[in-house]
């Protein structure tokens, strides 16, 4: 199989795009990308992706900022994560890809567009790997104080590379009892919560609305806490993602993705949105203990003996999922746009097991430097890394509506019958969306750390931009894309 003829490049004209069965990809050692990921695998992914740590930790800042209002700040945040979701599905069951978003903006716009979403991303979670692995060690040097902190970063990059680097299937159970964990406590806590409401909790009376309608009412800082609360909420849906790049090496990749994403909208509401509408109901947004941890105040309050412990468990184990699926997706969108010619050829090294083990390894190798850098040059080297990706998820999301906007003409026009998912009330929703995206950009102009974060990405996103245009002009040759038109750049 030629580069050209990979899953992950452009079809050409009049040649399908298989919905049979997975899509294929090699690289020059022969090998293909296994299959090995069940629906059950897929399923939990994508269940356990929307339940991250920023959930439990991060919340506490919104609701600091917004009060009860943070309610809204996650509903209006999840309304975009949903319609941006349901974009991605709808290319994505049309033709799944291990490079996702990155492939549809090759499709739609050209390799230039590919190489800069694809390239930010996989920075993006190479660096996430590094917070993820740094927030998991201070947990366990909490529980073991004699030990170091290096000692469990190193163990948990060993066991996660190596996991990733066994074969597809590892992962894909890791994830799925990983997410099953994460779906039982908020399923646990959402269920209490909601007794303590109702006042049928032994031992607690109904709090009523008075936490929602007092200390300032429900919009207790105005419009300015709320404005914070969204962008503190925005960026807590970032990894669901994951779940089309994960379909890709699915048994069934378009029925995998099409189920994984119709069930995004209730899966949001459920857990976020209803979760925060938990916190402030039964605890006053106020509450300093909220600030450090909502979720662990909220079971102080029900006596749920030793809720802190519980929670830094589930918190963990939130963070090593995410490091296990940050691992694999860094894996394979770089694997993924050097298949497509947009990165160094050694790294399409395909094992006898079906992973791309150069890309597993390099992935881990970037995200272990970051720690170290982390460790050594925390407010200088790897504040820049952070400051570099911390609007990278809104550019991929700018990336995946443009492109689908483009895409769907198409699919209408040469293959209606790939769209086993469709994009509610298009055009006008991806036009929402895209101008939900712009919305939030320039609300973080108003904050000087947001500020900084959106010059940060900008300037990399630039650079990608350009590096990914000029070898775009230098390529004699690109794949014709699929609506048959001359090709760019030759």
């Amino acid at each position: 199989m030629t580069r050209t003829e990979t899953s992950d490049a452009p079809h050409p004209p009049g040649e399908p795009a298989t919905s049979s069965g997975p899509p294929e990809g090699s690289g020059p050692s022969g090998g293909a990308l296994a299959h090995g990921l069940k629906q059950r695998h897929l399923s939990m992914i994508a269940l356990g992706g929307v339940i991250g740590a920023g959930l439990f930790v991060g919340s506490g800042a919104g609701i600091a900022a917004a009060g009860p209002a943070i309610v809204l700040a996650y509903a209006a945040s999840g309304a975009l994560v949903m319609l941006v979701m349901r974009m991605l599905g709808e290319m994505s069951a049309a033709r799944p890809a291990s490079g996702s978003f990155s492939v549809h903006a090759e499709r739609a716009l050209g390799p230039w567009a590919g190489f800069t979403a694809g390239w930010i991303y996989w920075t993006l979670l190479c660096v996430a790997i590094a917070t993820e692995a740094t927030a998991a060690a201070k947990i366990m040097t909490g529980w073991l104080p004699e030990t170091g902190q290096w000692m469990w970063v190193a163990l948990f990059m060993l066991v996660f590379c190596a996991t990733n680097l066994a074969q597809v299937r590892n992962f894909g159970e890791y994830e799925f009892w990983f997410a099953a964990v994460k779906v039982l406590a908020i399923s646990a806590f959402l269920v209490l919560g909601g007794l303590a409401i109702a006042g049928l909790l032994p031992g607690t009376d109904s709090p009523g609305a008075g936490n929602l309608t007092g200390d300032g009412g429900f919009f207790p800082t105005g419009t300015e806490g709320l404005i914070v609360g969204l962008l503190a909420s925005v960026f807590a849906f970032g990894g669901l993602e994951t779940v089309t790049i994960a379909a890709a090496e699915s048994e069934k990749p378009v029925s995998g993705v099409a189920k994984a994403v119709r069930t995004a909208v209730w899966r949001i509401a459920l857990f976020y949105v209803g979760s925060m509408l938990v916190i402030v109901t039964l605890i006053p947004w106020q509450d300093e203990s909220v600030l450090s941890g909502p979720y662990t105040a909220v079971l102080d309050h029900l006596g749920i003996p030793a809720a802190a412990q519980i929670m830094n468990v589930v918190v963990l184990i939130a963070l090593l999922s995410a490091m296990n699926a940050n691992i694999y997706g860094a894996s394979r969108m770089s694997y993924s746009l050097v298949e497509r010619g947009e990165g160094p050829a050694f790294l399409n090294r395909v094992s006898a097991q079906g992973v791309p083990r150069y890309a597993v390894v390099a992935s881990s190798l970037f995200g272990f430097v970051a720690v170290l850098l982390n460790f050594f040059w925390e407010k200088t080297v790897f504040q820049w890394l952070l400051n570099m990706v911390g609007a990278a998820t809104l550019v991929v999301w700018g990336f995946i509506a443009v492109s689908q906007f483009r895409t769907r003409r198409r699919l209408e026009r040469e293959a209606p019958e790939k769209l086993v998912v469709r994009m509610w009330l298009f055009p006008g929703l991806t036009i929402v969306a895209l101008a939900g995206i712009a919305a939030i950009l320039l609300l973080m102009l108003r904050e000087g750390d947001t500020r900084t974060q959106l010059a940060f990405t900008a300037g990399l996103t630039v650079v990608l931009a350009v590096a990914g245009y000029l070898r775009q002009r230098r390529r004699p040759q690109t794949p014709a894309p699929a609506d048959g038109r001359p090709a760019r750049g030759s």
